[in-house]
């Protein structure tokens, strides 16, 4: 079984997409991470993003141990990633590791996993089109940008809100208009705003639209 979880920075994906893999047994990929790791290899390496060999280089060469890097979560990480998902060379370097992790979700520690979720921007459109439910996060650019900056304040990187905004406003215009699987909903993805929940709000309601869809026994939450 398979769930894709899509949306733009900061609305919410990363966190209901963990704890709906926590309460389900399922596998869980931050397909952002990979990308990310792509482009964390490039800036200690001093390449640019935008090279487009270098990045080709660092997508084929990626391993497993690299999504554990300690610098993935950097702004300026995520920037380059942004601009290093727009490379469809890079795409399709990385997209065979996404099916197999999808189609054959990793065990844990306990043993086998019962399926996977998987979250980013193209999961229910490009990576996992047959995938067995979509959900799309949508914030208002605000609500998100207010995350966004205490994320970055907690974790004791200097941040200016208004200069977050703009980020997440540049951010949005880069994915959604590029022409490499461009960040959109799928047709059947069921759209969740969560500009007005907080995480507990936002796992309800998706677990609630799972247990209707797949006729899922609730899991203890």
């Amino acid at each position: 079984m398979i769930i894709a979880v899509d949306g733009p920075v900061a609305a919410g994906k990363g966190t209901l997409a963990r704890r709906l893999a926590a309460a389900l047994n399922f596998a869980y990929l931050d397909t952002g991470s990979i990308y990310r790791a792509v482009a964390a290899k490039m800036l200690a390496a001093g390449d640019d993003p935008e090279n487009h060999d270098a990045a080709i280089a660092a997508a084929v060469a990626l391993t497993p141990a690299d999504l554990e890097r300690g610098d993935l979560r950097r702004e300026a990480v995520g920037q380059a990633a942004s601009r290093v998902a727009a490379n469809q060379a890079v795409r399709e370097a990385l997209l065979a590791f996404q099916h197999r992790f999808a189609a054959e979700p990793p065990a844990g520690p306990e043993g086998p996993r019962d399926g996977a979720v998987l979250d980013g921007r193209d999961i229910g459109t490009v990576v996992c089109p047959d995938a067995d439910m979509k959900f799309f996060l949508t914030a208002s650019m605000e609500a998100r940008a207010q995350r966004r900056h205490k994320e970055l304040l907690e974790r004791g990187e200097k941040s200016i809100y208004a200069r977050v905004l703009q980020d997440l406003r540049e951010r949005d215009a880069r994915d959604s208009g590029r022409a490499t699987a461009p960040l959109k909903a799928a047709a059947d993805a069921l759209r969740l705003d969560t500009s007005e929940m907080d995480a507990d709000q936002a796992f309800a309601a998706a677990m609630a639209e799972i247990e209707k869809r797949l006729k899922l026994p609730g899991p203890a939450t």
